[in-house]
């Protein structure tokens, strides 16, 4: 039997966590022989709603599931984790300027980056889910300054599936016969879905390039992208709440690419620490990339061709994040 897996989700008691706390201790993301232990994280007026999801995940019975632990404090949720699940941000309300958003999730991600850093095991891997997603992991990131870079990345896989799902629904085959797509940048209105590199696997078998496949390159470079860009907002305009079932799979999905890799052939879309060197992106911005992962590392996917189509697109989406930076920067700097 392996060493129990400490695992922390912060924002323990909203409702993505709800979605995904049973895939976890049931074992379908971490392994079927992977004991666990689990800590929730919240706010101090949450721990009732804690208390009850402790109760539900008791009454689950699940074999793998050692402990779990509710808490509002970060020293006992950040104790020796394997894995932070950093969920919990400061949702933008009605009204609320950009920079006061920014301002409220500098400061929640400040003091975890801050815990991860005295409490954490040094090899902890951190996923950050709470918008703006980028930048909360930017800041986690330059705060832990103990923890490795490579050991940081942030969610975009649930904008991948989205372009998945819907070239998918386009051609009328699986998802699982869509490859390779690219979500580039920020997870804002400003990415990229680049299928410019994706192969599909018609009904026939035969194996095509998206654009040849659907034979309609006005459709991929406008409907398309804004429909990806655009997911969230209309599951929030239908549904009265932002996604939270198709954001505990994508955590999923995420978890189990760090865990046991990408198969041969296959990337997966994946926020991680720009070096500078890549695509032309600027240094010190968390973007999401192509990325490979093998032993629990990833490698962005190098050398893919950028048409001057693509070149626009992730220039306006660097952009962003380069003025997203350098307002969280100075408030980080100010938040003394």
């Amino acid at each position: 039997m392996n060493c129990d897996t400490q695992v922390l989700v912060t924002g323990a008691a909203g409702q993505i966590a709800y979605s995904l706390l049973y895939s976890i201790a049931k074992g379908d993301i971490f392994g079927n022989d992977q004991p666990l232990i689990l800590l929730l994280l919240d706010i101090t007026p949450m721990l009732s709603v804690l208390d009850g999801l402790l109760m539900e995940l008791q009454d689950c019975a699940l074999p793998l599931l050692k402990e779990v632990i509710p808490t509002d404090k970060e020293e006992v949720a950040f104790k020796d984790i394997d894995v932070a699940i950093l969920i919990g941000s400061m949702p933008r309300r009605e009204g609320m300027e950009r920079k006061d958003l920014l301002k409220a999730n500098v400061r929640i991600f400040k003091s975890q980056g801050l815990a991860l850093d005295k409490y954490a095991k040094k090899e902890v891997k951190v996923i950050v889910v709470g918008n703006p997603v980028n930048t909360n992991c930017l800041i986690a990131m330059k705060t832990a300054t103990s923890i490795p870079k490579e050991n940081f990345s942030c969610m975009t896989l649930l904008d991948h599936n989205r372009a998945k799902a819907m070239i998918g629904s386009r051609l009328e085959i699986p998802t699982s016969s869509v490859k390779n797509v690219i979500i580039w940048g920020n997870h804002s209105t400003s990415q990229y879905p680049d299928v410019s590199h994706a192969s599909v696997t018609l009904n026939g078998g035969k194996v095509m390039g998206v654009y040849d496949a659907i034979q309609n390159d006005n459709w991929l470079k406008g409907e398309f992208i804004t429909m990806v860009q655009g997911r969230g907002a209309a599951v929030i305009k239908a549904r009265k709440l932002s996604s939270a079932m198709s954001a505990a799979k994508a955590i999923g999905d995420h978890l189990r690419t760090i865990w046991f890799g990408t198969p041969k052939g296959e990337w997966v879309s994946m926020g991680v620490n720009s070096d500078g060197n890549t695509y032309g992106i600027a240094e010190g911005l968390i973007f999401s990339f192509p990325v490979k992962f093998q032993n629990k590392t990833w490698k962005i996917v190098n050398c893919l061709e950028i048409n001057d189509f693509s070149r626009e697109k992730l220039n306006l989406t660097m952009k962003e994040l380069i003025e997203e930076k350098n307002s969280a920067t100075e408030l980080l700097l100010s938040d003394k």
